[in-house]
């Protein structure tokens, strides 16, 4: 827990002279997405609200937000904790990621597309892989589906995907083995953003709906084996 109240610490500094719950939600959002806090782990208020120095008020409306978001949960008499997903929420993602993502493809119009940002999170996974590190191309895989979100050009979407990515990586950090989980869908990524590069939006969706059934058995299967269906 020291490393990661240092951690917070540093970002003490993004609160800058407007210190508002939605802040302190977006800097725990992302530490919960990166790790710094695994499912089962409880969040202590003394120790975090000492480490960004906010208020014991500002803190619980950034845990309910979270709360909210189904990324904590609170249990009477014990505290807040990081939720532990069960097997039928990460089918629910991906019920929620299957309508979205693929409604996304479906409705993008003529090409050309604007593709930079896909384009960077391929790049970015090819260098993850390449040096091993496979927490990052996780990280790689979820920003590709971010930046393909984004595409629709929404800003609802995108506020709706950041909550359902970051309860995915719940179900991420759990797995034991993230090279094996994670590698095979660099090379889908590539196959997709070609698709989409080709102005072949029928095909990238093909590709995507394909890629999506694979995952949820992929993950549910290793999910189940490591945590259970009475999560």
């Amino acid at each position: 827990m020291a490393e990661q109240l240092t951690g917070l610490a540093d970002d003490r500094a993004l609160l800058g002279r407007t210190s508002t719950a939605e802040r302190v939600s977006d800097i725990l959002r992302s530490r919960i997405a990166e790790g710094y806090f695994p499912p089962g782990t409880r969040l202590s208020e003394d120790s975090i609200g000492g480490a960004l120095g906010v208020s014991r008020n500002t803190l619980r409306e950034a845990f309910r937000l979270l709360t909210h978001e189904r990324l904590l949960v609170h249990e009477l008499n014990r505290g807040v904790f990081v939720r532990v997903l069960a097997v039928e929420d990460v089918e629910d993602i991906y019920r929620t990621r299957r309508l979205v993502e693929c409604a996304v493809v479906r409705g993008l119009g003529e090409p050309p597309y604007a593709l930079d940002g896909l384009a960077s999170a391929v790049t970015e996974g090819q260098r993850a892989a390449a040096e091993h590190d496979w927490k990052g191309l996780g990280t790689a895989n979820i920003h590709f589906h971010r930046e393909l979100v984004a595409l629709a050009g929404s800003e609802r979407t995108d506020e709706l995907m950041r909550s359902v990515f970051a309860e995915l990586r719940l179900a991420f950090h759990v797995v034991d083995d993230p090279r094996r989980l994670h590698e095979p869908y660099l090379t889908r990524n590539r196959q997709i953003l070609q698709a989409l590069q080709d102005g072949d939006r029928g095909e990238a969706q093909r590709l995507l709906e394909v890629y999506l059934d694979d995952s949820l058995e992929r993950v549910v299967e290793v999910y189940r084996r490591r945590v259970g269906d009475d999560a």
